[in-house]
């Protein structure tokens, strides 16, 4: 059908061409269109094919209007669509668009360079066609996979709408499509096929199948209109993975509402955050340990009105358990779910995902249908996934995090594939069970989770001897050694590795539950470019993917066939890289474009406004550099925030405040842990300085001589001898403070796990100071790094 549609809007564009000599340039041209008309009729072909996907879901959406509805598919106002990269009103009919101000385009024709300030990465996506779409539904633009009319690069309000640019070929040309409607065509597709697989208590798994899913998505969504989940208002979510966490999410978006995921880890004041920033009516915990922290700051929560606890039955007045809501949702009519399923568009915001900056409060990232579906959909054709193949995903990431949901909820269903649950204890050790009983195709996991496995290997390696440990590094070695060889150029598979393949690697991957793995993917943090040589050895390639929150989840990614150890992969199909600023070695700020760019920071539009430009550019703060085949590499990161290896994003400078302020005698606290396992601290007490100077001396401050004799420390004047004698009153006073720290965070990877003393204080003219007196990171890591490094030995 989109082949179809893309002849028609050739043929439609050839005849327009002819009929109203419409000048056409090279694309570093200006292509002026004189009649805002020229492509009315190639648009309106577009959106009836559009519709008559939606009809052949009839029964899906239960309309009683569609035939009307096929017929008359734009609103009178929605007249002006140009086939470019982007446009510019140039009054009532004309449109001017400038390739040469914004990127060069490649298509498939042009030979691939490298990303730099004035291209895009390769792709074979060309020229975009600009979608202009309704702000408000009308009669004639109904359906599940309608765009509502809006010129918007971004926006930060709940209700606002962005427009949609699609390519002329390829999966960005691909017709929005709603969550509704992907659900919807797995359903239609695949009926039978199971969805949805859960151990029970029994040790026997329950399979839903795709009919089922949806089914008790809409039995959810019922159940939320009920409960008064108003449009543009959110349910949020904190538990561990479960059916119960897919049905509210998407129950959340089919009832119009926004879906939002909390980490289970948060206290009740980071809850409390997401509950009023995102407008919540609705809250689902999953037990009584979650449902005490929402009880805690329910008061605070004006526009809150109904708790549902979906793992054992509540025990507080005023919660309902998840087999009360199922009841409330199969006691109504289908008729008051139809009629918001009508309105709902695929530029609309569908899902906040919050992510933290380098200070203050978590931002709410609003997604809509169209960033979510269409980024699932470029993985998926990226990495050369078919639907309908039976597939199986693991899913034990939190579901709060992005790369989590891109993958667990949307790729799966994209794929009609099958999720399995794994337990809570899955990152405490019990995901080997999981993995060795699903053998998944597809496997995502953090760095850290690869490093715990990495861990428990070498273990195991090190009890080897003799004969057998002679025989697994030959094995290991024949895989590096193979896979070294095909990175620098195309090699066939020497015989010796297919032996030690077929022979030994193949049991050591069995044993992982790895042995029918197609893709083994790490996301959400950097992964260290040893851990993939190790994993190479075992004949793993780990798929390293680049993203984040504002990109919908992935935007480069590596194939098994096709990565670099240093790098993260290339840009996906329908997607755009632009280096900004580059140096000489061609590293500068990565800046990201495509249907995958976020809506807006949720009310926050300063925030919005310096993360996407003016031309549709996400600023994503990373430094990295592209190279002459296309592969992005992060080099560095423009800002302070440090990413775990858990793939949590923890903010520095807050919890390096508090532990100033919990312990004045701290001068500087700077927090560590980018790419680690937990957080450390770098402490500096309070010293003098030279007047002259301004460096630090070594004599203590007064105000710390003093905190010492509080201690019953006595003879101490200096930090030299501070250091030396490291009496053990002063290392637990210093851990009591931390500990106070650490009841304030928000989660468990932002507490402070280890900690030291510096042997000086920072200075202006020892250069850990700006002229600002902000510390310069890059400086304090550099000059530390063998402390730092002692930390994770």
């Amino acid at each position: 059908m989109q082949e179809a549609t893309r002849r028609r809007v050739r043929r439609t564009q050839s005849n327009n061409t002819r009929a109203q000599s419409v000048r056409r340039t090279s694309i570093r041209d200006k292509v002026l269109i004189t009649k805002k008309d020229t492509l009315e009729e190639a648009r309106l072909r577009l959106q009836a094919a559009n519709n008559s996907m939606d009809h052949s879901m009839e029964s899906l959406q239960h309309k009683t209007n569609n035939n009307n509805n096929r017929d008359s598919v734009r609103s009178p106002g929605h007249q002006k669509s140009v086939s470019m990269t982007d446009y510019d009103s140039q009054g009532d009919n004309e449109f001017v668009t400038d390739f040469a101000s914004d990127a060069t385009t490649l298509d498939e024709s042009t030979p691939e360079t490298p990303a730099t300030i004035n291209q895009v990465s390769p792709t074979t996506e060309s020229n975009n066609v600009n979608t202009k779409a309704h702000t408000k539904p009308t009669e004639s633009s109904k359906g599940l996979n309608q765009i509502q009319d809006s010129d918007l690069i971004y926006t930060s309000e709940p209700q606002g709408a962005t427009r949609i640019v699609l390519n002329e070929t390829g999966v960005g040309a691909q017709p929005p499509l709603s969550v509704p409607g992907l659900l919807g065509r797995a359903v239609a597709n695949y009926p039978d096929h199971v969805a949805i697989c859960q151990k029970k208590e029994d040790g026997e798994w329950k399979k839903i199948t795709y009919k089922e899913y949806e089914a008790n998505v809409r039995t959810v969504a019922k159940a939320f209109l009920k409960l008064g989940l108003e449009r543009y208002h959110s349910v949020c979510i904190i538990g561990f993975n479960s059916p119960e966490w897919f049905y509210s999410d998407l129950g959340a978006i089919y009832a119009g509402g926004f879906a939002a995921g909390m980490y289970t880890t948060n206290s009740p004041e980071a809850c409390l955050h997401c509950l009023v920033s995102s407008d919540a009516n609705i809250c689902v915990v999953e037990d009584a340990k979650q449902l005490e922290k929402i009880l805690q700051i329910k008061s605070q929560c004006p526009k809150l009105k109904a708790i549902i606890q979906y793992e054992g039955k509540p025990d507080k007045p005023g919660v309902l358990s998840w087999l009360e809501l199922v009841g409330l949702g199969n006691s109504q009519s289908d008729d008051a779910l139809n009629s918001v399923l009508e309105t709902i568009a695929t530029n609309e915001c569908c899902t906040l995902v919050y992510t933290s900056g380098t200070e203050g409060a978590s931002k709410p990232v609003m997604l809509s249908h169209d960033n979510v579906t269409f980024n699932a959909a470029a993985i998926v054709e990226y990495i050369k996934l078919s639907a309908g193949n039976d597939l199986s995903v693991i899913s034990f990431l939190p579901l709060s995090h992005i790369a989590a949901q891109v993958v667990d909820i949307y790729s799966v269903i994209t794929l009609a594939a099958t999720v399995w649950f794994a337990d809570k204890d899955a990152l405490k050790g019990s995901l080997i069970k999981t993995l060795t009983e699903v053998r998944p195709h597809v496997f995502l996991a953090v760095p850290r989770v690869w490093e715990k496995v990495h861990e428990k290997l070498m273990a195991v390696g090190k009890q080897t001897t003799g004969l057998k440990r002679w025989i697994a590094n030959y094995a290991k070695s024949t895989s590096l050694q193979h896979y070294m060889a095909t990175l620098e150029k195309n090699v066939s598979e020497p015989y010796t590795y297919r032996f030690v393949r077929w022979l030994i690697l193949s049991k050591v991957k069995q044993a992982m539950g790895l042995d029918r793995c197609m893709v083994a993917l790490s996301g959400a943090a950097p992964i260290s470019v040893d851990l993939k040589r190790y994993f190479l050895s075992l004949d793993i390639p780990i798929c390293e993917v680049f993203g984040m929150s504002e990109c919908a989840g992935a935007h480069t990614l590596s194939k098994p066939d096709d990565f670099k150890l240093e790098g993260v992969g290339r840009t996906m199909p329908g997607t755009f890289t632009k280096i900004v600023d580059p140096d000489e070695d061609g590293n500068g700020e990565i800046c990201l474009k495509g249907r995958h760019v976020f809506m807006g920071y949720l009310r926050l539009q300063d925030k919005t406004e310096s993360t996407i430009d003016k031309e549709g550019w996400l600023h994503s703060g990373d430094v990295g550099k592209v190279d002459p085949n296309g592969f992005v590499q992060i080099t560095g990161r423009i800002k302070e925030l440090l990413i775990t290896a858990g793939g949590e994003n923890v903010a520095p400078v807050p919890i390096e405040h508090l532990v100033q302020f919990e312990i004045p005698v701290v001068s500087n606290a700077f927090l560590v842990g980018d790419k680690k396992k937990f957080l450390s601290l770098l402490i500096s007490l309070r010293t003098k300085m030279n007047i002259n100077t301004g460096e630090p001396l070594d004599e203590l401050e007064t105000d710390t001589k003093d905190w010492l004799k509080s201690l019953g420390v006595e003879g101490i004047e200096t930090l030299r001898q501070l250091l030396e004698k490291k009496p053990e009153a002063v290392y637990k006073a210093l851990q009591v403070g931390i500990d106070r720290v650490n009841t304030k965070s928000i989660s468990n990877a932002q507490k402070i796990q280890k900690f030291e003393i510096l042997p000086a204080d920072f200075s202006l003219p020892t250069g850990e100071l700006g002229p600002t007196m902000k510390v310069k990171r890059p400086v304090v890591v550099k000059k530390y790094q063998s402390l730092i490094d002692k930390f994770y030995d």
